[in-house]
């Protein structure tokens, strides 16, 4: 038991590692020097760059504002906030200064200066902050999946809502939209912006952010790999026969009762994959045309006959 738990940190530090690593990549190489700000701790570190015309490392700069909020949340929350969240946004630092060839003590081309970065850059400008966003937000949603955070914003929302019961959601995008603006503000008063407005950079961080988080909860909750289904028939015995030996699918039976005729009925539940589910409604419907169905997504199923999201 004990060697099954330590091999089960193991995987999520090194999970945890590639999403820092994925995160890194976004920021480092795809979004610094475009000018767009992903807010919290990150963007605040990128316009204290931008302030200091680049000689502050982004990373460093991360490492440096997240530590006293990882110091204030282990005083204010305890351990909530603890190893996890100290190597995940050390890991995602490290990995963001390496990328970029910023590393103190050592400077070489970082890869953001690759020609490929540079020309998607000076020709592509959404490509290139769309692929920032896919990075960020896949990383981040790869380091939540398995139990990290990279401190930042997360621990200022948490303590928000333990003092004065602010919505963690309502808080962290407070924190984001007052980042992005102040960003946006030092970008076009150090007249940074190139040829793209500071405006225009302003409306390409939200759209980052509104990218970055869609993906966040994808990976989280995962693809709708399969369905589930409600019947409701006065044919259900019929209907869980055929779908035990035609599916293979198990069916189970609930009991409910019909509001509008006050009568009890049984109400058949079952959960197939996504391309089962045609064969489904084929079947209930030579059974029974008249049959009540509602077919739902499902993101994750536990049990024999599907295969365990991580």
């Amino acid at each position: 038991m004990g060697r099954l738990f330590k091999n089960s940190i193991i995987i999520d530090y090194i999970f945890i590692t590639l999403g820092g690593i994925f995160m890194a990549l976004g920021i480092g190489v795809f979004l610094v020097d475009a000018r767009v700000v992903p807010g919290g701790v990150s963007g605040l570190s990128m316009a204290f760059h931008y302030l200091s015309g680049g000689k502050l490392p982004v990373g460093t700069l991360i490492w440096i504002f997240n530590l006293p909020l990882y110091i204030w949340g282990i005083k204010e929350l305890g351990k909530r906030f603890g190893a996890r969240t100290f190597y995940g946004f050390t890991i995602s630092s490290l990995f963001i200064d390496i990328f970029r060839g910023e590393f103190p003590g050592l400077h070489y081309k970082g890869l953001n200066q690759a020609a490929s970065i540079i020309h998607l850059r000076e020709h592509d400008f959404f490509f290139l902050i769309l692929i920032g966003a896919v990075l960020l937000g896949l990383g981040l949603g790869i380091i939540f999946k398995f139990k990290g955070t990279t401190g930042g914003s997360d621990i200022v929302a948490a303590i928000l809502q333990k003092r004065y019961g602010a919505k963690p959601g309502m808080s962290i995008m407070m924190i984001d939209f007052f980042v992005i603006t102040f960003a946006g503000l030092i970008i076009y008063l150090k007249d940074l912006s190139g040829n793209t407005p500071a405006f225009a950079l302003t409306l390409y961080a939200f759209f980052l952010l509104f990218i970055s988080s869609y993906l966040i909860d994808l990976v989280l909750d995962g693809f709708d790999y399969a369905r589930s289904a409600l019947i409701i028939s006065d044919h259900n015995d019929k209907i869980a026969q055929v779908i035990m030996e035609r599916l293979s699918r198990g069916a189970t039976a609930l009991h409910g009762r019909g509001l509008y005729k006050n009568v009890d009925r049984e109400v058949l539940l079952t959960v197939v994959s996504r391309k089962e589910i045609t064969l489904l409604t084929e079947i209930i419907e030579e059974i029974d045309p008249t049959a009540f169905v509602i077919i739902s997504n499902v993101h994750e199923v536990l049990g024999e006959g599907f295969r365990r999201r991580i």
